[in-house]
C-alpha cells in the first residue's frame, strides 16, 4: 500500500515477521490484564493458554528476523530515500533491536519452566512485568526508528495506538483494578480444615456488599497484603451465590500463601479481583447436570450444587467425585446429604482406598465414566469438569467417545504445560 520499490522476498519476510511478533507481544498485554469481556466466553484457562502460545509464535519470529535479511548493512546512500538498496545501520536502533532480541528468549524460558526456578511466585511476576515492559520498550523504539515500513505516518500511527492500548491495559491491571479492590475490603470470618491438607477460608465484606458472582467461578484473592501486592492466588468460590454476603473458598497446601493457610487468622483484611470464570451453567441446557470433579477441583462445582438445591432445580444431578485417599473428601456429610436428595446421587472414587473402604476405586477414567454415566439420555446432559489436566484429558475423551457433544462438556484447568 506504501508503494515503496520492491526488495527481495526474505527481507519482506523478515519485516512482516518482526511487525506481526511485535503486534503480538502488544496484544499480549491485553490477554494478561484479567480483562472479563474478553475471557468471560472462552475462559480465563483458555485465555491464558492462548496468551502463552502466541508468545511462543512471536518468539520464533523474532528469532528468524535478523536472519532473512539479504539486503546489506550499511549508511543509507543520499539518492536511496527509500531503503531498497541498504539496511540502515543506526546504532541506537540496532541496540535496542537487539536488547528485545536477547531479553525475549529469556523470558519466555522462565515464564514455561517457572516451577523449576529457586523463587516465589511474586518475584517470578514481578520479573514477568518488568521483563514484558523491557521488550515492548525496546522492541518499539526499534520498530518506530529503524522500520522501513514503519516510517510511514499511519503505521507508525498504528503502532503508537496499540502501543497505548498496552500501557492503558498495563495501567488497568496495576493501578486501576487494585484502586477498586481497595474500595471493596473483605474480612477473613473464619478458617478451618476440612480435610487432609484442604481449608475452608471464609470472607465477608467489611462494608458494602460483597461481589456478585455467577456458581463455579472463581477469584483472585489476597490475604492480609495491600490490595497492590501481587501476592494473590486464584481459588474457586466454593460457596452458593444464595449464601452471599459470605463467600468461602477450599484451598489445598500447594505451596507458597496455601501452605500457610492454616495459621491465617479470624479478622485478617483480604481483596477480591472477579469474579473469572466460565465453569457456569449460564446460557447452557441440559436433561440433567453432571458435576465431575477430581480433588479440590470439587470446589466450583460444590457451589454449583449447592445454588441448584437452593433454588429448588428439580433436573437430576450425578456429583462424581475423585480423590487419592478418603481423608481427602471436602465436606464429606454435606455430600452425604446431598446424596439422599431424590434426584442427587453421589459417587465418590479413592485411587488409594484404606481397608475399610466401601465405596468406588481406581480412577476417574474412562472405565469410571462409562460405568457411572453409561445410560440412556446421557448424551443430552451437560457435563461440568474440574480437576488436574489428566483427569480433565481422560474425561473429556471419554464423554465424547459416548457420543456427549463437545458443547455440552465445559471445563477450566489452570496447568498448562
Amino acid at each position: 500500500m506504501q508503494d515503496l520499490p520492491r526488495r527481495p522476498v526474505l527481507d519482506d519476510l523478515s519485516s512482516g515477521l518482526a511487525m506481526a511478533a511485535f503486534a503480538i507481544l502488544l496484544v499480549e498485554f491485553v490477554l494478561s490484564g484479567r480483562f472479563r469481556t474478553i475471557s468471560g466466553r472462552i475462559g480465563m484457562d483458555v485465555t491464558m493458554r492462548f496468551h502463552q502460545l502466541v508468545a511462543r509464535t512471536a518468539l520464533a519470529f523474532v528469532l528468524l528476523h535478523p536472519f532473512l535479511y539479504r539486503t546489506p548493512f550499511g549508511p543509507p546512500l543520499p539518492w536511496d530515500v527509500t531503503g531498497q538498496s541498504a539496511l540502515d545501520l543506526d546504532i541506537r536502533a540496532l541496540a535496542s533491536g537487539m536488547l528485545a532480541w536477547v531479553v525475549l528468549p529469556g523470558f519466555v524460558a522462565i515464564s514455561i519452566w517457572r516451577d523449576q526456578l529457586p523463587y516465589r511466585y511474586e518475584t517470578w511476576r514481578l520479573l514477568h512485568l518488568v521483563g514484558a515492559v523491557v521488550i515492548a520498550v525496546a522492541m518499539s523504539h526499534h520498530t518506530l526508528t529503524i522500520g522501513r515500513y514503519s516510517a510511514d505516518p499511519m503505521l507508525s500511527g498504528f503502532w503508537l495506538a496499540l502501543l497505548s492500548v498496552a500501557i492503558g491495559s498495563l495501567v488497568y491491571a496495576r493501578v486501576v483494578a487494585p484502586i477498586l479492590k481497595a474500595r471493596r475490603p473483605y474480612r477473613v470470618v473464619s478458617v478451618r480444615k476440612i480435610a487432609l491438607k484442604t481449608w475452608e477460608v471464609a470472607i465477608s465484606p467489611i462494608r458494602g456488599q460483597a461481589h456478585d458472582f455467577t456458581a463455579g467461578q472463581f477469584a483472585w484473592l489476597s490475604l492480609g497484603r495491600s490490595a497492590f501486592s501481587l501476592a494473590e492466588n486464584p481459588f474457586s468460590i466454593s460457596s452458593a451465590p444464595a449464601g452471599r454476603p459470605r463467600l468461602e473458598f477450599v484451598i489445598k497446601e500447594a505451596g507458597d500463601l496455601t501452605d500457610r493457610i492454616g495459621s491465617v487468622r479470624p479478622g485478617t483484611v483480604a481483596y477480591l479481583d472477579g469474579p473469572h470464570g466460565n465453569l457456569t451453567l449460564d446460557g447452557r441446557t441440559g436433561a440433567g447436570i453432571a458435576l465431575i470433579a477430581g480433588g479440590v477441583g470439587i470446589a466450583p462445582l460444590l457451589a454449583i450444587a449447592r445454588q441448584l438445591e437452593a433454588e429448588g432445580d428439580r433436573r437430576p444431578l450425578v456429583l462424581l467425585y475423585g480423590n487419592r485417599v478418603e481423608e481427602q473428601i471436602v465436606y464429606r456429610d454435606e455430600l452425604d446429604r446431598m446424596g439422599r436428595l431424590p434426584s442427587v446421587r453421589v459417587e465418590h472414587v479413592v485411587s488409594q482406598p484404606a481397608p475399610d473402604w466401601g465405596g468406588s476405586t481406581g480412577w476417574i477414567d474412562r472405565a469410571a465414566i462409562e460405568r457411572v454415566f453409561g445410560f440412556e439420555g446421557a448424551r443430552d446432559w451437560l457435563y461440568l469438569v474440574c480437576g488436574p489436566a489428566p483427569m480433565l484429558d481422560a474425561v473429556e475423551d471419554a464423554l465424547v467417545g459416548l457420543g456427549v457433544p463437545t458443547g455440552q462438556i465445559v471445563s477450566e484447568r489452570f496447568r498448562y504445560d
